[in-house]
């Protein structure tokens, strides 16, 4: 192991070869707390050469690689386990090429989504992925998880965002799929293979992303409603009068709300009077109009049919921005209360009342007094549906039932012809959960890509596999 350190060094430089205790200690905690390993150094290059040569190395030392990008995932997918290389990329930050007639950015795996963000701004054009950690998320991890965010609704996933990439393969072999080609049929479209497989595949270190036409109008509203059901309705409301100009459409239950409202400083309720649940609605639209009318005109219906109540439309850029913080600071919020179950779940739209009024039911017999912090892309059907420990309750012990906790809410999902993951990915979190419910004929599909591409089983183990 001396060896393949010394090696290393001498092809990165020692400053970017990582082996105190202290200085890679940051490498090997997740985001959120619960896992951590025990790498056997973290290196830092600087270009995909050198990513390559470290991944070779590795392969002929037969040790295994971890890539990290922003270590921000949910479930532990970029975290150690033992004896592992963590290969951090976030030194490969260049943003390489804009095409704007051709609507495509290439950068590398190490920008931020915030400075892609920014740089497709700069050239007068959108980059709409679009998530609370985007100042500290890298778009290679964004892409290994097949990340999502607010906007999937109206521009789909990290997935759909992507036309091209460049991969370090396991045994340091460099692919070139940096095409930003909308049309391409020749052969297998390599590229899915790497994005959603969370490195466990290769490691990606550029990509070609697609842009967009900024939007010229934006409304926001933060709306009041009687339930889930009467939700989906003002979504289905919404886009048969406003069509695809819906680009968010964001649940909030009242539990995840108050602990934004108890721990993060400056927040507010919008409304004056208490709901169990609201919405929050951004309609955008590239042409200049205003779309405060058509929206206030749909909410004067839904409220006249029962399916909103009270609402507050935001009249400037600082009020959008306070609406929306209350929504991305939900999981923030719930860090600085305490660990708790999460589930990242998707389901089809409208089947998401039921889901949520017999798993509620469900968990409120099994677990007396848990409180349920319901959340999420209603408009893509993706729920953050956690559970915290009833107050009063120890919350070590209340972890401890995580895998009872799992087995209703996850069972209940699969029954409604769901995903137990819907953006956050598999990582060590949901590794052997996912065996209950994929068939033994699509794990060895998966099997079989894992051995064709990484033979010695060396690419991030421990995860998805």
């Amino acid at each position: 192991m001396n060896a393949l350190i010394e090696h290393l060094r001498t092809r990165l430089g020692a400053t970017h070869v990582l082996t105190d205790a202290f200085d890679i200690a940051p490498y090997c905690t997740d985001w959120r707390g619960r896992y951590s390993g025990h790498p056997t150094c973290v290196v830092k290059p600087a270009n995909t050469e050198e990513v390559a040569a470290v991944v070779r190395a590795c392969n002929e030392a037969v040790v295994p690689v971890v890539p990290q990008g922003g270590n921000t995932g949910l479930c532990g997918g970029a975290t150690p386990i033992k004896g592992e290389v963590v290969v951090s990329l976030t030194r490969l930050n260049r943003v390489c090429a804009i095409d704007t007639d051709n609507n495509t950015m290439t950068v590398e795996a190490g920008c931020t989504l915030a400075a892609v963000q920014a740089a497709a701004e700069q050239v007068g054009r959108l980059f709409p992925l679009s998530l609370a950690a985007e100042g500290t998320a890298t778009i290679g991890g964004n892409l290994s998880t097949n990340a999502g965010g607010v906007q999937v609704l109206r521009y789909g996933n990290a997935r759909e965002l992507c036309l091209g990439l460049e991969v370090v393969l396991p045994d340091g072999r460099i692919w070139n799929g940096l095409r930003g080609l909308r049309k391409d049929n020749t052969g297998y479209d390599m590229k899915h293979l790497f994005i959603g497989a969370e490195g466990t595949l290769g490691l990606i270190t550029a990509a070609v992303l697609k842009l967009y036409s900024r939007p010229r109008a934006v409304a926001t509203a933060w709306v009041a409603i009687p339930g889930p059901q009467a939700a989906v309705a003002l979504l289905t409301r919404l886009r048969e009068k406003i069509g695809g100009r819906v680009t968010a459409f964001e649940l909030i239950g009242r539990p995840a709300l108050d602990l934004v409202l108890q721990h993060i400083p400056g927040s507010r309720d919008p409304l004056a009077e208490r709901s169990l649940w609201q919405v929050l609605i951004e309609l955008s639209d590239t042409m200049e109009s205003d779309l405060s009318a058509p929206l206030e005109e749909v909410l004067f219906a839904a409220v006249a049919a029962g399916e909103a109540g009270d609402a507050a439309i935001a009249h400037s850029d600082t009020q959008t921005q306070a609406l929306w913080a209350l929504r991305e600071n939900i999981a923030e919020a719930q860090k600085i209360e305490g660990l708790s179950i999460k589930h990242d779940i998707s389901l089809p739209v409208s089947r998401i009342p039921e889901f949520i009024a017999r798993c509620d039911a469900a968990l409120a017999a099994n677990f007396p007094g848990v409180r349920i912090v319901c959340f999420g892309h209603l408009g893509d059907g993706n729920l953050h549906y956690n559970q915290s420990q009833p107050t009063g309750f120890d919350n070590t012990a209340f972890i401890a039932q995580s895998s009872a906790v799992n087995r209703v809410v996850h069972d209940l999902v699969n029954e409604l012809d769901g995903s137990i993951s819907a953006e956050h990915g598999l990582g060590q979190l949901k590794r052997a959960e996912i065996l209950r419910y994929k068939s033994d004929t699509e794990m060895d599909m998966m099997r079989a890509v894992k051995r064709a591409l990484d033979p010695n089983g060396l690419m991030n183990p421990g995860k998805i596999l």
